[in-house]
């Protein structure tokens, strides 16, 4: 068996940094990721979306923002392993062994960098929902702008990702309609403000009541909520952005300690209840956590450093800075 200095349990982000980071400081390192690509949500959910708030960027695509952090996680050659989801996590000896449904991998240290686990999208009770899903209309996500170009599309929502993709296809799609069951949206104020001063035809406070169509989506039925007034515009595709439901059971079974779909950290360490378990990233929770991906890139190279302590106690924490690395060459290309 091959044992490794850390793995790292989710490939999204996160994980990538905290990959780059191990291979800084040396660390033989695993990436183990359940989805057949790296970059999590960023590329699996969302990679046409703009990300504002990561240092260093004005503005960046969540698939552009994907393929930098592989580069930079990869640059120190850690081995990567994609389509498998970690089912057990337990103590054999001296090391963790984390089993999947294709095997076993061997580890001094881990690090959990799962997002919130993994997703399903929500949905409303609608009558033939599934008969449209699976490109025949209904979808819950935008992965392509190309896929709506010159197209008549609802999206259902009033979160940011809702006002996000509705801002994303308004120049794309022929028309785009955005329903939302409040009459105030959730997004960010200057998505939102955008999103009004733009083409976007605003259907507040409505709901969906039907979809229609033979062999795909043709039109929707939607009704105000309030003054209980129907209508029925012509569709071709309805992206319901209502969010998604995480799924952390197998997580529950690796013996960690959960609080509210987390896993809480005793300090700024990272540690888990589990010695040389580490978390950072959405799943980890502590007093005063906001989840923003700046907020994971720190707690994890926190984690890293203190992995790196104990796979050998005579390493420093503090990794020293960056600059005053010779092994270290700007990346092109």
């Amino acid at each position: 068996m091959e044992i490794f200095d850390v793995t790292i349990v989710g490939g999204g982000p996160v994980g990538l940094f905290g990959a780059f980071y191990a291979g800084l400081r040396g660390m033989k390192t695993k990436i183990i990721e359940a989805l057949p690509q790296l970059g999590g949500q960023l590329t699996a959910m969302y990679p046409e979306k703009y990300i504002f708030d990561v240092a260093g960027y004005q503005a960046v695509l969540a698939k552009d923002l994907a393929a930098e952090l592989v580069k930079q996680a990869t640059q120190f050659h850690p081995t990567v392993v994609l389509n498998e989801e970690v089912e057990e996590l337990e103590r054999e000896g001296d090391v963790w062994k984390l089993t999947t449904a294709k095997g076993a991998h061997y580890s001094k240290t881990v690090v959990i960098t799962v997002g919130m686990g993994a997703f399903s999208p929500k949905k409303l009770p609608l009558e033939n929902l599934e008969k449209y899903e699976s490109g025949n209309g209904v979808e819950y996500t935008v992965l392509s702008l190309d896929d709506y170009r010159g197209k008549q599309v609802l999206i259902v929502g009033g979160g940011d990702s809702a006002v996000d993709f509705a801002n994303m296809l308004e120049p794309v799609a022929a028309r785009v309609t955005i329903v939302h069951r409040r009459d105030r949206f959730r997004a960010h104020e200057a998505s939102t403000a955008k999103m009004q001063a733009s083409s976007v035809a605003i259907k507040t406070p409505f709901e969906v009541k039907a979809l229609h169509g033979e062999a795909r989506l043709e039109a929707v039925t939607i009704y105000n909520n309030k003054t209980k007034d129907e209508e029925t515009i012509p569709v071709d595709v309805c992206v319901f952005a209502l969010g998604f439901t995480p799924d952390l059971s197998k997580v529950s079974r690796w013996g960690l300690e959960l609080e509210n779909d987390a896993i809480p950290v005793k300090n700024f360490k990272m540690e888990t209840n589990l010695p040389g378990v580490f978390a950072a990233g959405d799943i980890a929770t502590y007093d005063g956590k906001i989840k923003l991906i700046a907020t994971g890139f720190g707690e994890v190279a926190n984690a890293v450093n203190y992995a790196v302590t104990l796979v050998d106690p005579s390493a420093r924490v503090d990794p020293g800075h960056s600059t005053s690395r010779k092994d270290l060459r700007p990346m092109t290309g």
